[in-house]
């Protein structure tokens, strides 16, 4: 998913069934486990207000630092 989003861009969950040829049960469980790491931003789809727009969060995460 993530390599998907890296190439292609911005992109619709059923955008990402279509290009994977994944599951949509599939598609799902990977953009909660990606958007729960922070590598993941979704935004508000105009075109379709039912879905949402997936992309790559491309700020840098910050670093832990142990006290």
């Amino acid at each position: 998913m993530y390599k998907v989003l890296e190439t292609s861009g911005q992109l619709t969950q059923k955008d990402l069934i279509r290009e994977t040829a994944l599951p949509s049960r599939t598609v799902r469980y990977a953009l909660n486990r990606l958007k729960d790491e922070k590598f993941l931003i979704e935004h508000y789809y105009f075109i379709d207000a039912r879905q949402s727009l997936y992309g790559l969060n491309t700020k840098p995460q910050e670093e832990v630092v142990a006290e």
